[in-house]
């Protein structure tokens, strides 16, 4: 088996794809032909010196920055690029009223004007093939047997790899749907200081109404720098940082001030979070008829009353900021994800391909069943998926909900028949200490919004019969009608007036001696229970059953597609699973629709086109419009367009998770960050569009210009290798 499988992801990589920009590939398994491929369109780079082992290569300077983005090293002193919105919280957390590091910009003008973080990142060291020895354990197990023992095959094999004295993780990954285990081998890195960031105006430049969108001007950018202790080894959690000095890295990527051309060779390397390009027609058709619709209405619903409490106040924007520009990304991404899959019918597309699969399974027992069986999964499920998306995005969308919800722990440690004393005050610690971080970032007027709101939103748009039993009852005997906003406004009030929550000394003495009764009469924690407890008990196990059945099939459905039609598994790559990845094409423009054309760039010209005084999307600096106007780009200008170029786009294929990541020209020397995805292709996750799909963005000699020239950074710039 195990010799089957390499042989599949080698011969992926030893064919030339006829859709050459479209595939995100393991840069350990670049066959010959797809590392002669991109020789061809341009890169001067040998094979070693993209991805080895042994030797240091550019996989070196890749990291994973935090918990979801990818960041790049930049110097010979550990320096760090990654976006503003990976940074973000960072640049929050490191903010007050005072010192407002988020609405003004910061950068380090030495060392020791560094902000300690809780961050950290991770270097990939080297990547194991484990599939026989996960093959060999699964046996002939299959649907839920099959992923439970799976779980503990895995969680076995990173234990047992992984080397906490060395700070090295172990993560095995299923590849193909689980038809191939690889152990991504890490170590991690703990002391990452914040070095510097542009104002929140260059950095979310366009904010939503702009997001996704091209052309942009967005000056997605933050620097970092990751320290270790005096010998190189990681500094570790927890552990004093004083006495630490900037990394010495293996690898670090020059910078090009170099002129983009259109058609220039572009490469992509970083961690795309999680694609499923091939999902079934019937996952098609859940995500854009219920999944994605109620998601982007509850998103929308919530991100109203935030913005409301956001524009008052410049407090409340820092408290909210990071929370409200996390879920606005993603409600304008299944907005446009949905559309787009409507639009191009992906649906029928997979439905014909799905045809042609149950022809050729006809009389193969192991296959000809697959989606007979697939079909009767999704039509169990399909009732209660919106219930799910509402427990989600909805009720656990509101800040108190989420908290009360998690004190169900504390209530399970309570109720529990011989529970200790220990026992209970390890609970009640836990939930004192969360609580201590969640009033941190509670804004009180917009949460009691949010639940009067999505309260409604349940009773009128979740089938009643899967309602919590009594609930909406005594909420209409107790507040008014149901079908009057005033009814749940009142409820939402009281709940958070009379909530120990909020109230310190309330809270100070159910800590001193807590019991279940007090818990489960507190407002919110009933609330919040309720729905919880619902759906928990009755509809979570329909979705577990559902998940090891729709992880089955497809499974079988990708081993059939391989065995159906060699040359097609030829052009196969694995989906997106937060891995290192590696992507390549071109700088270029495109046509997104009739008689409309999109440069490659963006530049100066059209970012002060677009600026507004005092609007809270598309401000700007002062200094940087006084700049800017009298053209003073320094070596940042380009000589071509004699101005400052902002951003670019490139036929990349990437997405969430590849936030942060850098844009390579043919000889390895970083050109840009990449950034977003162009709204005409938001389909990426589950299809590829191989005309429309850009990578945006943001050029590095704009990212340079605003450090130094907008910044006075220059010592930073000092660091660098500068490519001419």
């Amino acid at each position: 088996m195990k010799k089957f499988l390499l042989t599949i992801v080698l011969s992926i990589s030893l064919v030339v794809r006829s859709m050459a920009d479209e595939g995100m590939w393991l840069p350990l398994l670049l066959g010959q032909q797809v590392y002669n491929d991109m020789v061809k369109k341009g890169l001067k780079l040998t094979n070693e010196q993209l991805y080895s082992i042994n030797k240091a290569s550019l996989k070196d300077a890749i990291i994973i920055f935090g918990g979801g983005c990818t960041g790049e090293i930049v110097s010979n002193q550990g320096l760090i690029f990654t976006n503003h919105h990976c940074g973000y919280d960072a640049i929050a957390s490191a903010s007050t009223v005072d010192h407002n590091y988020l609405q003004d910009g910061f950068y380090a003008r030495n060392k020791g004007e560094e902000i300690a973080t809780t961050l950290s990142v991770q270097f990939l060291l080297r990547i194991d093939d484990v599939t026989k020895e996960v093959m060999d354990s699964l046996g002939s197990l299959s649907g839920a047997e099959r992923v439970q023992k799976q779980n503990a095959v895995l969680a076995a094999i990173n234990k047992r790899m992984s080397d906490a004295s060395k700070s090295i993780e172990v993560r095995v990954s299923p590849l193909f749907k689980g038809n191939q285990f690889l152990a991504f081998v890490y170590q991690r890195y703990y002391d990452v200081r914040l070095v510097g960031t542009p104002p929140e105006s260059v950095g979310k430049f366009g904010g939503d109404t702009d997001n996704w969108e091209w052309p942009r001007h967005t000056g997605d950018f933050s620097v970092f720098r990751v320290y270790t202790k005096p010998d190189g080894s990681p500094a570790k959690k927890d552990e004093a940082i004083e006495g630490n000095i900037p990394m010495k890295p293996k690898w670090y990527l020059p910078v090009s001030l170099k002129p983009l051309k259109d058609g220039d060779f572009s490469m992509i390397w970083g961690y795309p979070g999680g694609t499923n390009r091939y999902e079934s027609s019937y996952g098609i058709k859940l995500a854009t008829d219920i999944n994605n619709p109620t998601l982007v209405k509850l998103r929308d619903m919530r991100l109203k009353y935030m913005f409301e409490e956001m524009k008052k106040d410049p407090a409340i924007k820092l408290q909210l900021a990071s929370a409200y520009a996390g879920i606005a990304n993603y409600w304008k991404f299944f907005d446009g994800e949905t559309k787009q899959l409507l639009k191009y019918d992906v649906y029928g597309q997979k439905q014909a391909a799905e045809a042609k699969f149950n022809t050729w399974a006809a009389g193969k027992p192991e296959y000809q069943n697959i989606f007979a069986d697939w079909g009767k999964a999704y039509d169990s499920w399909r009732p209660y998926a919106k219930h799910r998306q509402y427990i989600n995005e909805g009720v656990m969308g509101s800040p108190l909900m989420a908290f009360a919800g998690s004190l169900m722990q504390l209530e399970a440690a309570l109720v529990k028949t011989g529970s200790s004393q220990a026992d209970v005050k390890k609970a009640m610690d836990a939930a004192t200490q969360q609580r201590a971080n969640f009033l941190k970032g509670e804004n009180k007027i917009s949460d009691e919004n949010i639940v009067a709101a999505v309260t409604r939103m349940f009773y009128e748009d979740v089938d009643k019969e899967q309602h919590p039993v009594a609930f909406y009852g005594t909420l209409k005997n107790t507040w008014g009608p149901l079908n009057d906003d005033a009814t749940y406004k009142k409820y939402a009030a009281d709940m958070f007036s009379k909530t120990m929550i909020f109230d310190d000394a309330k809270w100070k003495a159910f800590a001193a001696n807590p019991d279940a009764v007090t818990l489960q009469g507190d407002p919110a924690f009933a609330h919040a229970s309720a729905f919880l407890s619902n759906y928990t008990s009755k509809y979570a196990p329909y979705f577990q059953q559902f998940n090891a059945k729709n992880a089955e099939y497809g499974r079988l459905y990708l081993k059939g597609i391989m065995a159906m039609d060699p040359v097609k598994a030829k052009m196969m790559y694995p989906d997106a699973t937060f891995t290192m990845r590696v992507s390549y094409g071109n700088v270029k423009s495109y046509r997104p629709r009739d008689a409309v054309f999109y440069d490659y760039v963006t530049t100066s010209k059209g970012l002060l086109e677009k600026y507004k005084a005092g609007d809270y999307e598309f401000d700007l600096p002062a200094k940087q419009i006084e700049l800017l106007k009298k053209k003073d780009f320094g070596q940042y200008m380009d000589p071509t367009r004699k101005d400052l170029v902002i951003g670019f786009i490139t036929t990349n294929d990437i997405t969430g998770g590849n936030s942060g990541s850098p844009v390579i020209n043919a000889k390895g020397e970083l050109i840009g960050l990449a950034f977003d995805g162009n709204y005409e292709a938001l389909s990426h996750k589950l299809a590829f569009d191989k005309d429309l799909n850009r990578t945006i963005c943001v050029d590095i000699r704009y990212v340079l210009w605003c450090i130094d020239k907008l910044g006075g950074g220059s010592n930073l710039i000092s660091e660098l290798k500068l490519m001419k």
